[in-house]
């Protein structure tokens, strides 16, 4: 095909390209708004159900090498915009007012650095132009106010009957850490624990999100049933480390979220790989391909392999996580490239029609 084809012959190629993180087409997504030639080449205009700040960068470059395989020697530019919808939530429960999105990041055990990983996604959707909310539901053992640099803050409330949420680099955060003592230990029984997760998430002032992040508690007993029968999700994460041990515990997060009808995202293998910050040599410390080998068992997208770094620890522990503290270092890229990818998987999924029908209400006449 030359050059100077058809207007509608490059639009065409263009549909054909396979965004990797929604893994269908351009055209299969309904994502191309418009395809212009100009003097300095071709110009894209697309509309993405995922954050895309930051993305012009990757996407240009491989259009460009798309059309080139076909013949299309063009430099290319490329205008996005996104448009977030709500996803369906299990049945019987409806979307929270105001949040388009709840994502539970769980894991099957604890150790397996679940709430630096929920921490990143939440101020990496941030960055990516999302509007972001996160809960911390780990009552016995909430990180999020220290990894926020809000420990010892306190949240307050206008009315007397809903609490702000707190800022932080972008988001908005609510813990019961911002509410107790950080020493005073939380000797509460399950029902309990899941009442006061039921007023942290209905008695506060969220405002408009795009997508609330909630940093479950760890493991597969009551309460964590209980939470995902209650709190309408959109989809869950499932982090994990590499070796075995972990991978049988996350193993039994998966199942608990398809007994509710909860779609589980894909896996997140944390701590995958391990360079020596003096050498550089690169090691699997806790195994390798645990988390793709579980992901393909259960038919689930790999959503991202983070490094084993002491930095990330070292961010978090004061307050300024990856994403926030050390932007442009591979070890942000891949929070960042994790969290597209958890998006773009989630934009896959079926939409909220709730809205479309009208309520019906029976009165006695």
């Amino acid at each position: 095909m030359p050059v100077d084809a058809e207007p509608a012959a490059l639009s065409a190629l263009v549909s054909s390209y396979v965004d990797p993180n929604l893994r269908q087409s351009l055209g299969e997504a309904g994502a191309l708004l418009g395809v212009e030639r100009r003097a300095t080449g071709l110009h894209v205009e697309l509309e993405l159900g995922y954050p895309v700040v930051g993305y012009e960068s990757q996407l240009a470059p491989a259009l460009q090498a798309h059309l080139a395989a076909a013949g299309h020697d063009l430099p290319v530019t490329v205008g996005l915009r996104s448009r977030i919808a709500a996803h369906a939530v299990q049945r019987g429960l409806s979307p929270l007012s105001g949040i388009r999105n709840v994502v539970a990041v769980a894991s099957g055990k604890g150790g397996v650095g679940k709430s630096t990983v929920a921490v990143n996604l939440a101020l990496a959707w941030a960055a990516q132009g999302a509007r972001v909310g996160i809960l911390d539901a780990d009552i016995y053992g909430p990180s999020q106010p220290l990894m926020l640099g809000l420990a010892g803050q306190r949240p307050v409330s206008v009315d007397g009957k809903k609490l702000q949420p707190m800022p932080a680099y972008g988001l908005v955060a609510m813990s019961i850490g911002f509410l107790v003592d950080a020493e005073q230990p939380m000797v509460w029984r399950g029902p309990m624990v899941t009442s006061a997760l039921n007023q942290l998430l209905g008695d506060t002032l969220w405002g408009e999100l795009d997508y609330l992040v909630v940093d479950m508690p760890p493991g597969t007993g009551d309460i964590q049933l209980t939470l995902s029968q209650r709190v309408p999700v959109a989809g869950a994460v499932i982090v994990t480390t590499p070796q075995d041990i972990a991978l049988a515990d996350a193993r039994k997060g998966l199942k608990m979220f398809e007994k509710v009808n909860v779609p589980v995202l894909g896996i997140v293998e944390n701590m995958s790989l391990h360079v020596c910050s003096n050498c550089g040599h690169a090691e699997h410390v806790f195994g390798q391909g645990g988390g793709a080998r579980m992901a393909a068992q259960y038919g689930v997208q790999l959503l991202g392999e983070l490094p084993l770094d002491a930095h990330i620890r070292e961010e978090a522990d004061g307050g300024r996580p990856t994403v926030v503290s050390a932007a442009g270092t591979p070890r942000a890229a891949a929070y960042l490239d994790m969290a597209r990818r958890t998006a773009g998987e989630l934009a896959r999924r079926a939409r909220d029609r709730s809205a479309l029908f009208p309520k019906i209400v029976i009165e006695e006449s």
